[in-house]
């Protein structure tokens, strides 16, 4: 197999050797990585010899197609990896971009749900009786999927590799390997536990390595046939399914978890999160939910708001 000349083939093997970087971590770098050579190509440069100003054509270029700034700088983080590692290979003598400026990144809160919504979310997984088969293990498959992502604020990733032998009978954690083969000890409550057994029950005879197998036995189910079970249960539960995803139960989790007095470091070590910083999005959370009550239900607040709409009527009467 012929190497490309730029070291991309060099730099994408160094992830998964040194890093543990999993595919679609590698699929990610690679397509960046071809983003920007595409753009430079424009330029008549390639990525072997960019140069500061062709990375800031590619930089433009992003923008422009309206990508957001988190999008762009999570481009030029790959990048800068990209040249700081052909500068320790010897494959070349300068690195463009250091120069490069990181767009400020928007602030965004999590999206989560109420906890009435998530139980409502668990409560509409199982099918009525008298279902088909089919559908009754489906339901089993829903109902022990989301009562582990909200119980344990798992990612869709881990969830989905979990083995069959990941949790025992009367286990009240769990071992989880997160980003990086990182491996931590995730709690249990009684109804995910519960959820999990019944589903490894009814597939006993598949003989799967995975608490959630897919269509084939022998693999995992795939992020794509989660969505779907997901999307269903969510029409049943009567929330809108664009407001759900399995990071959204995630982020449910946390929230949660906060809202009740858990420790901020409590919950990066259950979020499997490197930085607190990370962890810290949270807090915002929280902050944005007072300041709504306070605005909501204050009677001040609530004073405050009275008096500008009868001083706009006043006017508007004048006027």
């Amino acid at each position: 197999m012929t190497r490309r000349a730029d070291g991309v083939d060099l730099f994408l093997e160094m992830l998964a050797a040194e890093r543990a970087a999993a595919p679609n971590t590698l699929a990610a770098y690679e397509a960046d990585l071809r983003s920007c050579a595409d753009s430079l190509a424009r330029c008549g440069e390639t990525l072997a010899d960019a140069t500061t100003q062709g990375l800031r054509h590619w930089l433009a270029d992003l923008a422009q197609d309206g990508q957001s700034r988190r999008t762009v700088a999570r481009r030029l983080s790959c990048i800068r990896q990209f040249c700081l590692f052909q500068l320790r290979e010897g494959l070349r003598a300068d690195n463009p971009a250091t120069s490069l400026d990181t767009p400020r990144p928007e602030r965004t809160l999590p999206r989560f749900l109420s906890e009435s919504e998530v139980l409502a979310l668990l409560e509409a997984c199982l099918p009525l009786s008298g279902a088909s088969s089919a559908k009754w293990r489906r339901g089993l498959v829903a109902r022990a999927a989301l009562e582990l992502l909200y119980a344990s604020g798992l990612r869709i990733s881990e969830l989905l590799a979990l083995p069959r032998q990941a949790l025992g009978r009367d286990a009240r954690m769990m071992m989880v390997r997160g980003k990086g083969g990182r491996q931590r000890l995730v709690p249990l409550s009684d109804s995910a536990r519960e959820a999990a057994q019944a589903l490894l029950q009814a597939d006993a005879m598949l003989q799967s390595p995975y608490l959630f197998p897919g269509r084939v036995p022998t693999r995992a189910m795939t992020r794509q046939a989660f969505d779907r079970i997901l999307h269903d249960v969510g029409l049943r539960a009567g929330l809108d399914p664009a407001r759900l995803s399995p990071h959204v139960l995630r982020h449910s989790f946390a929230t949660h978890l906060l809202a009740h007095g858990a420790d901020l470091r409590a919950l990066q070590v259950l979020l499997g999160h490197a930085d607190i910083a990370t962890t810290q999005i949270y807090t915002h959370v929280q902050t944005e939910r007072l300041r709504q009550v306070v605005a909501e239900h204050h009677p001040l607040a609530a004073g405050a708001e009275s008096a500008t709409d009868a001083a706009e009527g006043g006017t508007a009467a004048k006027g």
